[in-house]
């Protein structure tokens, strides 16, 4: 199937906006808790009247502060309670929203800020706000900043306390479905990032066409725990999601305690980067196998696996249910008691999640669904969901969105939820969007007979070998990567005789491997990056990462880094995704030696 049309199941009205459903929630539901917020340990209810006079004093603050509507008002914060609260009373206020990710360098700062003309920005702490002044020079449009933790939330209801109800209904008055919502500037792996342009409409129209579907996980029943950044657009789509479908909604800023946070606050549903559900199972197996189950968690894991595979083809049989079953007393019960012990559903997207890792979640009662979107397209163009669920697949396009693969397999996306544009870049907005409204992707995919999308790659990212073969790198990465010793890896080999690899090893998991091997737990990568032991231990996942591709596309050597890629290090960006170029000119050198000749014909 190359293209697939999916009528909407909901519309959205010109003069609807995104701050309606505060105004909404307070008046049919007041008393109701929408929110919960974290302080320490300790977890205090918020109802919806409470939120909405927060959102109604903070915005009268910025009336009073200068905000005018269509005033850009940066946000840069970690996601926290505060930043739900500025996110509409910026709304509110008739202006848009400029997130930018907290761990932003002073120059990629500056570049958001100026790029986006900001006239306003609140940020967390004393620190971001040294950043602000070190560069203001470069944004002569700045003017008002306000910090979170020294009170700006109190310091703007303060100032705004004079200000008029009937100003904020002016406010929000000027605002409809084609006004602009937010500036989320992408995340840039190459070149500058640009901002994207996001309307009210294409929040509603996802949130009414998207979140709907999981509508029997995110509703007044349900309860979210944010902890992947806000300044992400798929946390900012669950975000207004769970206020506009009344699911409780928390935040937490730090996941080095993010089990802890778990279990306190004990979410039905939760969102997630692949990276996340990874830790999780390779931290279960570890531990197993630190106690000496390994053997025990490997089975629990097949059968797990097994048993989902079953669903999809007629049931389980009498052998593989009991098995379920007292697996499901013996390991995944502690495996779901480690998400909160209420979490039944999650959403995992930024990347692929992989059809074994999805399998195994869903066996041991914890289904993800997997989705598939960009900035772009204000998060999710497809989604899997109860009713239409294939593991391995990002789904199927929702209600109101086209999808088309064109000649070169290259994934078109039609509908609501594509932005406006990139903001004051009309060049780039014309490449990107044609006459007919399709907005090119830059994905590799393909469509079957049931509409469910797959995504092979990037299509600047497709190597090829000096032989003429094409390769994905992602199809093995991710596969690569689901190995507990593996943190991350680049698949290289463009104009080379062959496919290798990069690969850097997961701080937590090497010492209790080489523990379990007998090796010095305090040995570092950089000292292990020959050891035997270790590449035969790679090699295994080398070799079940080549299952998914052909002889030509295999990877035939790898290196191991003596470090990891991170954001700190400027090879992963804020969402973490890799920045090839970076990787390729900081560890040229280590690419350059995959391919000097080797008498032994080594995988190193």
């Amino acid at each position: 199937m190359r293209e697939l049309s999916v009528p909407p199941t909901a519309t959205v009205g010109p003069d609807e906006a995104l701050t309606d459903m505060v105004t909404r929630n307070a008046t049919e539901h007041p008393d109701d808790v929408g929110l919960r917020r974290q302080h320490e340990d300790r977890w205090t209810d918020v109802t919806y009247a409470q939120f909405a006079a927060e959102v109604a004093g903070v915005a009268k603050g910025l009336v009073a502060g200068g905000v005018q509507p269509g005033d850009r008002v940066a946000l840069l914060a970690r996601t926290r309670y505060e930043w739900t609260v500025l996110d509409f009373a910026i709304w509110t206020a008739g202006a848009v929203v400029v997130p930018v990710y907290e761990t932003s360098s002073p120059d990629q700062v500056a570049w958001v800020l100026a790029d986006s003309g900001a006239r306003a920005v609140v940020v967390e702490t004393a620190a971001h706000a040294g950043v602000v002044e070190s560069i203001r020079s470069e944004v002569p449009e700045l003017d008002a900043l306000w910090v979170i933790e020294e009170g700006a939330l109190d310091t703007l209801t303060t100032a705004g306390a004079d200000v008029p109800d009937g100003v904020l209904a002016e406010r929000r008055a000027t605002l409809g479905a084609a006004s602009l919502a937010t500036l989320i500037y992408t995340s840039g792996t190459t070149g500058r990032p640009k901002g994207c342009e996001l309307t009210h409409a294409n929040f509603l129209f996802e949130i009414r066409n998207g979140i709907s579907l999981l509508s029997g996980h995110l509703n007044e029943r349900g309860s979210l725990l944010l902890f992947i950044p806000l300044a992400h657009v798929l946390a900012r789509v669950l975000q207004v999601g769970c206020i506009d479908n009344r699911v409780t909604l928390g935040h937490t800023p730090d996941i080095k305690d993010l089990v802890g946070d778990l279990g306190r606050f004990q979410p039905t549903f939760v969102l997630a980067v692949p990276r996340v559900f990874e830790k999780v199972y390779n931290g279960a197996k570890a531990k197993a196998e630190a106690d000496g189950k390994g053997k025990v968690f490997d089975r629990a894991a097949q059968v797990a696996i097994d048993w989902s595979r079953a669903q999809d083809t007629g049931g389980p049989g009498l052998a593989l249910r009991v098995q379920h079953a007292l697996f499901d007393r013996l390991v995944y019960g502690k495996l779901r008691a480690a998400l909160g012990g209420r979490c039944h559903a999650a959403i995992s997207g930024g990347a692929p999640l992989g059809d074994r890792l999805g399998h195994f979640f869903r066996g041991l009662g914890v289904t993800v669904f997997e989705g598939y979107g960009l900035t772009e397209t204000t998060a999710a163009a497809a989604v899997n969901h109860d009713v239409a669920l294939r593991i391995g697949s990002v789904g199927r396009p929702l209600p109101g969105v086209d999808a088309m693969i064109a000649e070169d397999g290259e994934v078109l996306v039609r509908g609501g939820i594509v932005m406006r544009g990139y903001w004051r870049n009309e060049q780039a907005t014309a490449e990107a969007i044609d006459a007919d409204g399709w907005f090119r992707t830059g994905d590799i995919g393909e469509l079957d007979a049931q509409g469910f999308l797959t995504i092979t790659g990037r299509k600047k990212e497709i190597l090829v070998t000096a032989a003429g073969k094409n390769v994905a790198p992602a199809v093995l990465e991710d596969r690569l990567r689901a190995h507990k010793l593996v943190s991350q890896c680049i698949v290289v080999g463009d104009q080379r005789p062959f496919i290798g690899a990069l690969v850097t090893l997961d701080p937590e998991a090497l010492p209790a491997w080489l523990k379990s091997v007998g090796k010095d737990a305090a040995l570092t990568p950089d000292q292990l990056r020959e050891d035997p032991e270790l590449l035969a231990e790679l090699d295994r996942a080398v070799a079940e990462a080549n299952k998914a591709v052909s002889h030509a596309e295999a990877i035939k050597k790898i290196r191991v880094l003596g470090e990891d890629f991170t954001e700190a290090n400027g090879t992963l960006t804020p969402s973490l995704k890799l920045k090839r170029a970076v990787v390729m000119k900081q560890h040229g050198d280590q690419v350059e030696a995959l391919y000097a000749t080797d008498a032994a014909g080594s995988r190193r």
